[in-house]
């Protein structure tokens, strides 16, 4: 009965990191549903509004590399409670921003918080969701992203048009208070069994840094995770400016490719189970998944040269759905790989690739806007991740021997 009893909870744990995703990116997105009229008001250049960007991705990235340890040593509980309090704190101060400056500083704090969310949600499904479910738990989980995007824009515009940019700030940031209520009163570790008794509590980092899958995985989330950044931060932009949207239709359409890349985010998950059902090996259907979806993804590029903004958004939305589907795959990996009490540290180390590539990207995108358009940017990340692809295939190694609970031993540089 009692197993019965935490077979059903888990897919609760797995909601609330679903919710706090979703409120994660509603902050995230306040900012980049925001910007014409922010831009306007503060006079941003395209490489002014990068490099406010490039604030919150040198917090994101800094932190993503301590966010795990604080994680794993804290506890799943209060790890990410402290991490969303943090951020929605941050994104509340969004409101008394007086220029770029302040904006960008805020946006830094914020980028502080946000780093927690990924390596805590990752540690929630390595504690509660065997191997074969670990893809569809993340993709369940990380399809809250995709939820927090299609929201934004619609919930953004209507409150900015309503009461002024400021109060959008405020309205999401209070979110995350009313989200830390429930975690507080429900989230608990699951029950050990006899043989998880024995893991060891914790993976010295030494061990952890010389692991060969960190360092691929970290290398490929350079050319994998600054698409998402792109589209998340400057889409609205291109509607702005390229397809010459004003705030209620982008407001109307926006949400479109975070629909479709919320099917991408459970897709992704479903074509590892199947490639698993099938007989195919941890490795290879994890790494099948992602360059399938790695294909999806150079839909970018006919995004940008058709002359219908139908079109346009409709391949968007593909490429969009082709990076969820990756993710899902990418989010399980560590747990593939390390036990679970070490899988936030991982991925938080991991996603300083992410982090990394994501600053170089977010000023050139500013830099290539300002100097050409948005074609020679759709190109870059309609290609970029067919590398991260090659990455996985070429360095990463196999990631059988490893993915059971006991494993202590793990895939080195040697």
């Amino acid at each position: 009965m009692a197993r019965t009893a935490a077979s059903r909870m888990r897919w609760a744990m797995i909601a609330l990191a679903f919710f706090a995703t979703l409120i994660n990116y509603l902050d995230r997105q306040a900012l980049s549903v925001a910007a014409p009229v922010l831009r306007l008001q503060f006079h941003l250049s395209n490489e002014g509004y990068a490099r406010i960007l490039f604030a919150f991705m040198l917090a994101y990235t800094i932190m993503n590399g301590v966010s795990g340890l604080v994680i794993d040593r804290l506890g799943t509980r209060t790890g990410y409670a402290l991490f969303v309090a943090w951020w929605s704190l941050c994104a509340m101060l969004h409101a008394f921003a007086r220029g770029a400056l302040s904006l960008g500083i805020f946006r830094f704090l914020l980028g502080i918080g946000e780093s927690g969310n990924w390596p805590a949600a990752v540690k929630v499904v390595a504690e509660w969701f065997p191997i074969e479910e670990r893809s569809i738990a993340s993709g369940i989980f990380n399809s809250g992203s995709s939820a927090g995007a299609i929201l934004a824009p619609p919930i953004i515009v209507f409150i900015l048009l309503k009461w002024g940019w400021r109060s959008t700030f405020v309205a999401v940031g209070c979110l995350g208070f009313v989200w830390l209520v429930a975690w507080l009163r429900w989230y608990r570790v699951p029950v050990r069994t006899t043989q998880e008794v024995a893991l060891p509590p914790n993976v010295p980092v030494w061990q952890v840094l010389r692991s060969r899958f960190v360092w691929s995985f970290t290398l490929s989330k350079v050319f994998m995770d600054p698409v998402w950044y792109f589209y998340i931060f400057w889409f609205p932009e291109y509607l702005h400016h390229s397809r010459h949207f004003d705030m209620a239709s982008i407001g109307r359409y926006a949400w479109i490719p975070f629909f479709v890349a919320g099917l991408g985010s459970s897709g992704g998950g479903f074509i590892a189970k199947g490639l698993l059902n099938f007989g195919m090996s941890v490795t290879a259907a994890r790494k099948s998944a992602i360059t399938f979806a790695a294909l999806m993804m150079t839909m970018a590029v006919p995004a940008v040269l058709t002359e219908s903004s139908a079109l346009s958004i409709a391949f968007v939305s593909i490429a969009m759905a082709g990076y969820t589907a990756s993710l899902a795959n990418m989010l399980a990996m560590p747990a593939d790989v390390f036990p679970a009490e070490a899988v936030a540290s991982v991925y938080g180390i991991a996603s300083m690739g992410s982090g990394f590539g994501g600053m170089i990207f977010m000023l050139l995108t500013g830099w290539l806007v300002d100097r050409y358009s948005y074609v020679p940017v759709f190109l870059l990340f309609g290609l970029i991740p067919l590398v991260c692809a090659f990455v996985l295939w070429t360095l990463m190694g196999p990631l059988e021997g490893h993915s059971h609970p006991g494993a202590q031993t793990f895939q080195t540089q040697g």
